[in-house]
């Protein structure tokens, strides 16, 4: 029999639900085939997954594919792996203690350090938003010829999509992300058998080399890709919206909750992989191996498609891959944006209020840096957001393996020994990586 998951280890008792005006809305399933009650968990995963493909991970991917050929395809796939399992314990987190990260950090940590922990959040959901502003801007500008400017508006306009979405339900949110999905992956799929890569090398290109740390070049675009693939948002993103499912208040159905959600996130993270390789392998076929090792500007890498893979097909495809992400990015940062910002400050207001506030924090320096820098430096501009991300990295990853390996924080649905050892491991080898960046910088 299971012992009851008694769970007193916080410092201050559990205050409003995350994300209360879905939360527990998608109902689950309590007998009938495995298959239908796993069904209902589908959908937070791919709304996590979504941060793997974001316009800020397609400029690390291609300069990294367009320099280095295939060599950084390791760092896509260790990314993934980490990803993987911080995943699941954010699953973990929120369906044991009901409690996002965000709520986690206030009720377990001083008001300073809590304080502390909101505002690095905020400062990489800025980050984020920089880089999927310019990427949505940038696409819109490159299929409809709109300016940079006008881009930034509109891609301010998603709160709206949003709220209409959940008033439908939150499922409508789950397959709206879900279709963008299907058609980028329908476009790099075309893309990619264009290109016709060297499917040798691409293998290889898994495999880890030492070079990626003893070349300080290598490093940053390594580390750029570690952030835009696990990222800090995506943590709070995941905590939160995993609670959208009603799974019971048992210990029983809590377990089956984080096997299913683990499921469903390890899912989705394995097709976010594909797509995230496949902006780096089309990068190296198409540019690396043409003598094109300096492509890093998304409009750059657009017109130079047509020319490279003789097809006028190719460039439109990667605009409309480029648009999807980032509209898709907005949506699950805006989210995010509302979990950090209700969890750590617990301000209450209307769900549509909440959404303007949060977008509006966000949105406006995104906006500002976007129009101040123009067409020139984005790639620059979002290869830094991506590194600024993994810089901030450790402040979320840290918080989450503590409070999972805690028992008295997480009761009888305490992480297993094993899989905290594996976590402990990666948010260490995350903290000496950016150690390693900040000593290059310094001394470089």
């Amino acid at each position: 029999m299971d012992a009851p998951n008694t769970a007193t280890g916080w410092r201050k008792s559990g205050g409003e639900l995350s994300l209360s005006d879905v939360h527990g809305s998608v109902p689950v399933r309590r007998h009938g085939p495995i298959w239908k009650r796993a069904f209902a968990f589908i959908g937070p995963g791919y709304l996590v997954a979504v941060g793997y493909m974001d316009p800020g991970n397609w400029a690390t991917s291609l300069a990294g594919g367009s320099k280095f050929g295939y060599t950084l395809l390791t760092v896509a796939l260790v990314s993934n792996i980490m990803a993987i399992v911080l995943q699941s314990l954010c699953a973990r987190l929120a369906i044991a203690s009901g409690r996002d990260l965000a709520q986690a950090c206030r009720d377990a940590f001083p008001r300073s350090v809590a304080f502390t922990l909101w505002a690095l959040a905020e400062i990489a959901i800025i980050a984020t938003d920089i880089a999927e502003v310019i990427g949505t801007a940038i696409g819109l500008n490159l299929i409809f010829g709109i300016p940079l400017e006008i881009g930034v508006v509109i891609t301010a306009l998603d709160v709206f999509l949003i709220l209409y979405l959940q008033k439908l339900g939150f499922r409508w949110v789950e397959a709206f992300i879900i279709a963008l999905l299907g058609v980028i992956a329908v476009c790099f799929g075309i893309q990619i058998a264009m290109a016709d890569p060297n499917w040798g090398e691409v293998i290889r290109g898994f495999a880890p080399t030492t070079e990626i740390v003893t070349n300080p070049e290598m490093l940053y675009l390594a580390l750029g890709i570690l952030g835009a693939t696990v990222m800090p948002h995506n943590l709070y993103l995941h905590s939160g919206i995993v609670q959208t499912r009603a799974y019971g208040d048992t210990l029983p159905e809590k377990r089956q909750a984080i096997r299913f959600a683990t499921i469903d996130s390890t899912v989705a993270l394995m097709f976010a992989l594909l797509i995230n390789a496949s902006i780096l392998i089309l990068a190296a076929a198409a540019f690396h191996a043409t003598g094109r090792t300096d492509v890093a500007e998304l409009g750059e890498a657009h017109a130079l498609l047509n020319p490279v893979l003789g097809a006028a097909l190719a460039p439109t495809l990667f605009g409309i891959a480029l648009l999807c992400c980032g509209l898709n990015s907005t949506v699950t940062a805006t989210i995010a944006g509302q979990i950090v910002m209700e969890g750590f400050l617990q301000l209450k207001f209307a769900p549509w209020l909440r959404r303007l506030i949060t977008r509006a924090i966000a949105i406006v320096p995104a906006a500002l840096v976007t129009v101040w820098y123009g067409e020139a430096g984005t790639a620059e501009l979002l290869i830094l957001t991506q590194v600024v991300l993994s810089l901030q990295l450790s402040f979320a990853v840290f918080p989450l393996v503590m409070f999972t390996a805690d028992k008295t924080k997480m009761g009888a649905l305490v992480a297993p020994r094993w899989l905290s050892v594996c976590a402990y491991l990666i948010a260490i080898i995350i903290a000496l990586l950016n150690v390693k960046l900040l000593f290059d910088f310094v001394i470089g």
